[in-house]
């Protein structure tokens, strides 16, 4: 039986397949069809099985990773939709919060608002801060509602009304009314049942938004699915970082904008365990961009205020720092003559000069020919050759400009993307009170491992792992994805010696919720996993800290014993995160939140290392520029000639279908029992 992953990117669709054992069966990437991404899926399965890979038939599970919400977003091409909220706050989701996008910058605004004022209704309801009702919707404004609705054409309808958080009765019946229509319908205590209003109606317009363009998507790839695998479960990765079924996908569409870094970060946590690399910071470096996490003790942190394509989004979202640093970004010069990179990307089309379709503007993958890091022969095991002649051409202007050769003005560009990556890796690190050198540094997508030894050594850090398949790493995180489902419940609740009942009886119903999750989803026993967190903070702050907790001990200790332990978690966790605590100040719990997963997927073994280790040696070498020292004789390699043991010493450069591997003078880089290339900095 094999489980396939797919992650549709911007420009390829990459495909894993393993098997019940746990083993590589076949990687494979095509080019994306972004008028129909269901056609790259369709067409890369119908070329695995032509190969003989696999019988389509034996494929019991695929897992999607997706791009269609992200996309739409940045486009402005979801569904036309209306919304209804409590009367007086029609105009909320253009007021927002008092930010700016840029501070210094009084030109740039917030982005419009993604349901004009025309569409957008009241209801004359009110529910009550401790979710009392102090007005019931009247009969015949509910009725007007929906014929209004009705009357904009609109395919999708959110509905936020104030404190449906705490008591969702209103928005549950506009929506049986509204569901009349056969439009579908997101409601806010469905989405993300949480206070902060809003966050909160800006991801129910999100959600509702998404709806048609998610819902003509996946009713097209299920049908094909179905007739070409149709012993297979479907499952979609949510930005959380786990699977969720078709149908949810489909009810919450929001929850997929961030669907395939979210991938890459649960594979890169699969293949930390295997190297036994506990503590990664990951730069997965495509096309356009490369997004930085930081894993602690194999698991990835969790933000729940993130921005998608401008709005705010409030919902679990791994933790990535994404900056505009990938092979396409463009290098150019500022009006005062210095050097930039990015945030521009030539993208896939007209894509880098020496790719020769339409591009002439110098870029990251044009600068890594020039300097001898990229193979002429080209990408893809050559199915996409690459020019030297006009990668050069694209360089010539702003190496006149700046005075210098071709190759100095190509390591330039190099430096500078490498100085962007290494910036967004100290937002994720030294700001927050971690040192990069306690980690290790794990490289992926195309362009990840090319970098990766310039980023460490600016960082010092020792230590780089180049997963076996780097280029394909978020269609394997989605393979070993769990089955994930969150719950969140608001309940101000102050840690005073009484609330310990309060507490426990929060805790008891939000995993109630999740059992009832499992018994839905038909999980066994076994494979059920729950992990419990409340947020926290003092009395009259704004943000919270999230505290993780174990649940079956606090529903079995005395009430002093939770508010006790409750409060010194919370004050080792401000002053980790602050370097500082007040004893003498109140602390608060305002959200209680469940994670609940099921394991598809068991976590894999460290393998023992090696029985014996071999130098390896290459007759075939060329030119490459690592430093403005000028070009050294490097060694090539071909990684699917090396073998578990294998040694390589730097300068090298390693070749596969979906990367290129720098390894530096002075380094070394041994393949590891799990074919994963561990390189040390410092031997």
């Amino acid at each position: 039986m094999k489980i396939v992953g797919v992650d549709v990117g911007g420009t390829f669709t990459d495909f894993h397949v393993m098997d019940a054992g746990d083993s590589l069966a076949q990687v494979f990437k095509l080019p994306s069809t972004p008028d129909n991404p269901a056609e790259a899926i369709l067409e890369g399965l119908r070329v695995l099985a032509k190969r003989g890979v696999l019988d389509l038939k034996d494929i019991r599970r695929l897992c999607h990773g997706t791009t269609v919400a992200t996309n739409a977003l940045i486009q402005r091409r979801g569904g036309r939709i209306a919304l209804i909220t409590t009367e007086g706050f029609r105009d909320l989701l253009e007021i927002g919060r008092q930010t700016r996008p840029h501070m210094y910058d009084l030109q740039v605004d917030q982005p419009a608002p993604l349901v004009p004022r025309e569409r957008r209704f009241e209801v004359g309801e009110r529910v009550g801060s401790k979710g009392q009702v102090i007005r019931v919707p009247e009969a015949d404004n509910i009725a007007a509602m929906v014929r209004a609705v009705a009357d904009t054409g609109a395919e999708a309808c959110a509905v936020c009304f104030l404190f449906s958080f705490i008591n969702p009765q209103h928005e549950e019946a506009l929506r049986t009314e509204l569901l009349r229509l056969g439009v579908p319908v997101s409601i806010s205590s469905e989405v993300q049942p949480e206070f902060r209003e809003y966050e909160r109606m800006s991801t129910t317009v999100l959600n509702a938004y998404l709806m048609p363009v998610m819902d003509r998507y996946l009713t097209t790839l299920e049908q094909a699915l179905t007739q070409q695998i149709p012993n297979a479960a479907v499952g979609i990765n949510q930005s959380s970082g786990g699977l969720m079924s078709v149908r949810q996908a489909r009810r919450f569409p929001v929850r997929t904008a961030l669907s395939g870094p979210a991938g890459g970060v649960v594979g890169a946590a699969y293949t930390a365990r295997q190297a036994q690399r506990p503590n990664v910071i990951t730069i997965d470096m495509g096309g356009t961009s490369a997004d930085v996490c930081l894993i602690q003790n194999y698991e990835a942190g969790v933000a729940y205020d993130r921005s998608v394509g401008g709005y705010p989004v409030r919902l679990p979202m791994v933790d990535v720092n994404a900056v505009g640093a990938g092979g396409g970004s463009i290098a150019w010069l500022d009006a005062g003559g210095m050097a930039k990179v990015g945030p521009t990307s030539a993208g896939a089309k007209p894509g880098p000069a020496c790719y020769g379709i339409g591009g002439t503007q110098p870029t990251v993958t044009d600068a890594n020919l020039i300097l001898g890091r990229l193979s002429p022969d080209g990408l893809l095991d050559g199915r996409v050759p690459l020019s030297m002649r006009l990668a050069r051409d694209s360089f010539a202007d702003i190496a006149q400009s700046l005075g210098l050769s071709i190759e100095l003005a190509a390591l330039g560009c190099i430096e500078i993307v490498v100085a962007n990556m290494v910036r967004a890796i100290r937002a994720v690190s030294v700001e927050r009170g971690h040192d990069p050198r306690q980690f290790t540094l794990m490289p992926f997508g195309g362009g990840g491992p090319l970098h990766a030894a310039d980023i460490a050594r600016e960082l010092s850090i020792s230590d780089i792992v180049v997963p076996t398949h780097p280029g394909i790493l978020c269609a394997q995180g989605v393979v070993v994805s769990d089955l994930r489902e969150n719950f969140v419940r608001t309940h101000r609740t102050l840690l005073v010696s009484t609330a310990a009942e309060t507490i426990r009886q929060t805790i008891a119903a939000i995993r109630q919720q999740a059992q009832s999750w499992f018994a839905d989803e038909e999980i066994t026993v076994e494979d059920q996993h729950v992990a419990v967190s409340l947020d926290l903070r003092y009395v009259g702050q704004n943000y919270e800290l999230s505290i993780p907790i174990d649940a079956e001990e606090y529903l079995r200790s005395a009430g002093a014993t939770i508010v006790d332990q409750l409060t010194a978690d919370f004050t080792r966790a401000h002053e980790l995160s602050y370097g500082h605590h007040d004893p003498a100040a109140t602390v608060e719990v305002i959200n209680y939140r469940c994670i609940a997963r099921a394991k598809l997927h068991r976590p894999p073994l460290p393998l023992p290392p090696p029985s014996q280790t071999r130098l390896m040696t290459s007759p075939v070498t060329r030119s490459v520029w690592f430093d403005r020292g000028g070009p050294i004789a490097t060694a090539i390699y071909q990684r699917d000639q090396l073998k578990p043991g294998d040694q390589i010493h730097g300068p090298a450069i390693v070749e596969q279908m979906d990367t290129t591997t720098l390894i530096r003078p002075g380094s070394l880089a041994t393949l590891n029992s799990a074919n994963h290339l561990i390189i040390s900095t410092k031997i």
